[in-house]
């Protein structure tokens, strides 16, 4: 009997490139009443999303060629906000802030259980469908954190991947004293030891792109301590 948070217009994409977790996930969310299909890596699940639009993506954080923060970041920069549930073989929080950071709605850790799984989308359906996310604020510093997009004023800004980590984890703590190895574990994978030279190195980098182009300082050295940014901004 289909579950009563289901219906027959429940279409779920699932993303795995192992072919057998598609055919069993969609097995099990084909007897719980919603309609299942299949990608199997990220270009595919991109193709999908645009042309069905499903109700809820079922997500693998480890995928060929783009991998699923990619994916869900793409996706929600291209305005498809259905839900979606993030599967990863990692259990560290910093995965699990990534994928939320970049859209995702829910995280798995595999293996998981498949009651557990169906438990989670019915949560997510409960819910309902996500609204777009508030954009971070910090004077006239502005930033997408799912659309991966920055701006200062009504100038975008152009950013690598360490870069926006970087401007990112200042925004979401703004007036705050942040030391290097604060930065390194928010904005560096963990295998990267506290090698201030590295943070360093970015800052300068990133105050080269919001700061100096526009005449305002806002990243603040706190000598022998970190780094702050200012909560004006700059400004």
């Amino acid at each position: 009997m289909p579950s009563p948070s289901a219906s027959a217009a429940s279409r779920v994409l699932v993303v795995d490139d192992e072919p057998t977790i598609v055919e069993i996930v969609g097995r099990y969310l084909d007897r719980a009443g919603y309609e299942a299909a299949g990608a199997a890596d990220g270009f595919e699940a991109l193709e999908a999303a645009a042309a069905a639009r499903p109700d809820l993506v079922v997500l693998d954080l480890m995928l060929p060629g783009i991998d699923g923060l990619e994916v869900c970041g793409r996706l929600r920069q291209a305005g498809v906000w259905s839900p979606i549930l993030m599967l990863t073989a990692r259990d560290g929080v910093r995965d699990r802030v990534a994928g939320l950071d970049r859209g995702a709605d829910d995280y798995l850790t595999k293996p998981f259980s498949y009651a557990e799984l169906l438990a989670r989308l019915r949560a997510i359906v409960r819910r309902g469908r996500p609204e777009r996310p508030t954009e971070l604020e910090v004077g006239d510093l502005r930033l997408d954190p799912a659309g991966r997009r920055a701006w200062r004023g009504s100038s975008e800004v152009g950013l690598s991947a360490k870069e926006f980590a970087l401007l990112e984890t200042f925004m979401r703590r703004p007036g705050e004293v942040l030391s290097r190895f604060e930065l390194i574990e928010h904005a560096w994978d963990y295998e990267y030891e506290n090698r201030s030279n590295v943070v360093d190195s970015y800052v300068r980098f990133l105050r080269g792109k919001i700061d100096r182009p526009f005449g305002v300082e806002s990243i603040e050295t706190v000598r022998g301590v970190g780094y702050r940014l200012r909560p004006d901004g700059g400004r």
